[in-house]
């Protein structure tokens, strides 16, 4: 029996998925960020039950921290995107969490922005506040040494090739490190959409970018850009077409992000068959069903979709690019990198 809903909820279902990967399928992925950073909060003394804990998010950060605030008995405060829906706005009152919601904006940066400007002015009105730094602070990789840790029992020994989405860099940079600590043979693949300044691709606008969680367009800290092997740009209507490809293939109803990693992986595997790949279903597709699923007679067939193969970010391009990580040449054009605190 689990002692709060939050454990339950974390675990991810580990699903083979036509043809030749395994997808971990989670209800919401972020629980082990969160949950894994409150504990080592309150181990280490920074902070005590009652305490208020603040931070930014586009949805769905906000319902883990509220979850774990609720588990731990801590007050929670939420800077939202206009992304919040009303869904998660209700679930986070009833937790007892706070939301307020930044002036809408069509501009990504702007929105981001706009959000850990606030995140700093509550700060200074309540210093006894605590600020996650979900972006910034390296504690958001504890928790995922159990998926990990999962991962190694549940997949066959041999090599292995990991692909998600890099929004904090948190899930995808940490799951790959402690994978590696362990000894195995690991391949990081990272999923973006373009316009994200993450690995250099700010130049390529994408109108309909809407794949909430594996972009970002202001730099994060916690994303260490020297563990990934390969990087993936998907666009709006490419990630649409292969959620549905994996919602057809497999029956796992997931977000966008899954549908670009999906597709990654496929190519992938298609490179190099010799490997295991695991690719990551962060969360669920519900909040994506008028955004994306309703147009499913739009989506193309997986089979005949090909990436551009570049060699620097000057050559990314819609609807598909990726490269291998760093870039022949060496150089991160447009990549702020940023070292990670320590935990």
């Amino acid at each position: 029996m689990y002692e709060h809903v939050a454990e339950a909820v974390k675990e991810p279902q580990v699903v083979a998925v036509p043809p030749g990967a395994v997808c971990l399928r989670f209800e919401t992925m972020k629980l082990y960020s969160a949950l894994g950073a409150v504990r080592h909060l309150l181990e280490t003394g920074q902070i005590e039950r009652g305490d208020t804990l603040v931070d930014s998010s586009s949805g769905i950060y906000a319902h883990a921290l509220a979850l774990a605030c609720h588990r731990y008995g801590l007050r929670c405060h939420i800077v939202g995107s206009t992304t919040v829906d009303r869904t998660l706005r209700v679930q986070l009152e009833v937790l007892g969490a706070t939301l307020e919601q930044v002036r809408p904006s069509q501009d990504l940066r702007l929105d981001q922005n706009l959000r850990v400007a606030r995140v700093q002015e509550l700060l200074r009105q309540h210093p006894g506040h605590h600020w996650m730094r979900q972006y910034h602070d390296s504690i958001h990789y504890l928790g995922y040494r159990d998926v990990a840790d999962l991962v190694g029992k549940e997949v066959p020994e041999g090599p292995l090739t990991v692909v998600g989405g890099v929004g904090t860099g948190a899930s995808t940079g940490a799951i790959a490190t402690y994978l590696r600590e362990a000894g195995r043979d690991v391949r990081l693949v990272g999923v973006q959409p373009f316009g994200s300044v993450t690995f250099g691709a700010g130049h390529v606008s994408d109108p309909d970018m809407i794949i909430a969680g594996i972009g970002s367009s202001i730099p994060f800290h916690n994303v260490r850009h020297d563990l990934y092997d390969r990087v993936h740009w998907v666009n709006f209507d490419y990630a649409m077409s292969g959620a549905v490809g994996l919602l057809r293939a497999s029956g796992v109803f997931a977000g966008l992000s899954a549908g670009a990693a999906y597709l990654a992986t496929r190519w992938e595997r298609s490179r190099d068959p010799g490997r295991t790949y695991v690719f990551l279903a962060a969360d669920t597709g519900h909040r994506y069903v008028d955004s994306a699923y309703a147009r499913h007679a739009r989506a193309h067939g997986l089979d005949a979709l090909r990436p551009y193969e570049v060699t620097a970010q000057e050559e990314l391009r819609h609807p598909w690019s990726t490269m291998d990580w760093p870039p022949l040449d060496g150089a991160r054009r447009g990549v702020e990198l940023l070292a990670p605190r320590a935990a």
